[in-house]
């Protein structure tokens, strides 16, 4: 932790223009993640994989090309691009980058931002786009965007666009520091459909081993169905915060010891989520209404302890990551003992959607949010504030049509 604190305390108050200070900035960066520094460049473009200032021949509508620079490149993993904010007092103004917490930064960011993209869309397509864009307000912030089909679509702010910024005091807590060097080293290990593709097929063992047990027990599809479904509902809801966190848990663990009480256990919270209830008796706390007709029926088969274990296994999944779309298909085929070999093997990830909705559904759609939003952020450069309002919410109106006619966008 001291390295980490003498790391802050030291570009805390860096003011000079990112060129004096971003190499020396981005490489400590690397021995504070536990990553390599940048190689020594070469100047062949097919050897500097990961290196500052790669060039890049830039193509012009007319056949020439301009010379650009990256900031810093690694092959496979990301593009930086650098710049150095004003201080917050005013004391270190500089022009071009803004004053840091104003609009004029956000906007010298999102320059940054696009600046990034446009060399992105300028490196050869054959190895695939980097998964990430990174720009650096060295010695203030670092911003994450991720791109995971690697086709040169837009770029999102990631983990999502409250949490996509990091700033130098951020880096104390050990699970952002492991974001970041994981940036460095196994970028695609950060891809969220693959956690979730991993997570579902988890649940889809476990899954298919308890519909396997009611069928031999003897228990027709037409009550297992739902019953495994207001099991995986249930688990769902408490991992999204629909229920108490690890409520639902708590009850299948003490059943592993008492597997006879779990009917009349599993019954009463279905029971008191089919009416809501000011105080649930097995969970002790308040319990929403769940309407739907899901919880119409609450009956909850018998399970050996076996059984029990599985969906105690299964709880401790990170049920947030599981797609709620795919439910029916893994309901489906749990029960059909002619699919039940297909289960966690053979269903679309979100990855193969987003490899078809992505370019022609999202990335037009993208491309227009990204002109208005630089039209609206010039119209209030010029203090023309209601005309850029009315300019975003033409779009979001038009956006809404969109989805009326096509729930599918």
């Amino acid at each position: 932790m001291d390295t980490v604190e003498s790391f802050i305390d030291r570009w805390r108050t860096a003011a000079a223009s990112e060129r004096a200070n971003y190499q020396l900035f981005l490489s400590e960066l690397c021995d504070l993640l536990g990553v390599p520094r940048p190689d020594p460049a070469t100047g062949d473009s097919a050897r500097d994989n990961y290196v500052f200032d790669k060039p890049l021949a830039r193509p012009n509508p007319d056949g020439s090309t301009t010379p650009g620079f990256i900031d810093l490149y690694k092959a496979g993993c990301f593009v930086l691009e650098a710049k150095q904010g004003a201080a917050a007092d005013g004391s270190t103004e500089r022009a071009g980058h803004g004053r840091r917490g104003t609009r004029g930064w956000d906007t010298a960011l999102e320059r940054a931002y696009n600046q990034a993209a446009n060399y992105i869309k300028d490196l050869p397509a054959a190895p695939g786009r980097p998964p990430f864009l990174i720009v650096c307000d060295v010695g203030h912030v670092i911003e994450l965007y991720s791109e995971f089909s690697r086709t040169g679509g837009a770029y999102v702010r990631f983990p999502d666009p409250q949490h996509h910024r990091i700033f130098l005091d951020d880096l104390r807590q050990p699970e952002i520091r492991a974001r970041l060097k994981a940036v460095w080293t196994a970028p695609l290990d950060l891809d969220p459909a693959r956690h979730a593709a991993a997570v579902t097929r988890a649940v889809a063992a476990r899954l298919a081993e308890l519909a396997r047990a009611l069928e031999a027990a003897g228990h027709p599809a037409t009550v297992a169905a739902p019953f495994i479904q207001r099991c995986l509902f249930t688990l769902f809801a408490e991992d999204v915060g629909l229920l108490p966190k690890g409520g639902f848990q708590d009850i299948l663990k003490d059943c592993l010891e008492h597997p006879e009480g779990f009917p009349a256990m599993a019954g009463q919270l279905w029971r008191e989520m089919a009416t809501g209830t000011a105080f649930s008796t097995i969970l002790k706390c308040l319990v929403p209404y769940f309407n739907g007709g899901l919880f119409d029926d609450t009956t909850a088969l018998p399970l050996a302890k076996p059984q029990i274990a599985l969906l105690h296994d299964a709880a401790r999944v990170d049920w947030a990551a599981v797609e709620p779309a795919i439910f029916g298909t893994l309901l489906e085929r749990a029960l059909d003992p002619r699919e039940r070999h297909k289960l966690g093997a053979h269903y679309t990830p979100r990855s193969y959607v987003e490899r078809l909705v992505q370019p022609t559904v999202i990335q037009p759609l993208r491309e227009e949010w990204d002109a208005v939003r630089a039209a609206a952020a010039q119209l209030c450069a010029k203090d023309k504030e209601p005309a850029a309002r009315a300019a975003v919410e033409k779009f979001h109106r038009r956006l809404c049509t969109i989805r009326v006619l096509d729930p599918a966008c």
